[in-house]
């Protein structure tokens, strides 16, 4: 997946999560900016494909999250952001999606 990607990716996330924020690609990471801070996603060796730094991890001193997959690194975003899971989607006995 390529900066560009990744980019269109979480802004798409965003939009469909209904959360404020700026998404951009800089040096070595893609940032996503909001009021309250900035989160970082940096491309890292398999099997930890991704790194979340949040603004809290990095005050402490902490390091980035690895996340193994982008489902992992959306997950560990969401909830970095503070936003609600939703409901998950399931697909019912006729082959409708249900939820999501």
């Amino acid at each position: 997946m390529t900066p560009a990607d990744l980019v269109a990716l979480l802004r798409d996330a965003l939009r469909l999560w209904g959360a404020e924020g700026h998404v951009s690609a800089e040096e070595g990471h893609v940032a996503v900016t909001r009021p309250d801070g900035i989160w970082r996603i940096s491309p890292g060796p398999p099997p930890t494909r991704w790194f979340l730094q949040t603004p809290e991890r990095e005050a402490a001193g902490r390091p980035a999250r690895p996340a193994p997959s982008i489902t992992a690194l959306l997950s560990a975003l969401r909830a970095a952001l503070g936003l609600p899971r939703g409901t998950p989607a399931r697909i019912g006995a006729t082959g409708t999606v249900q939820g999501g």
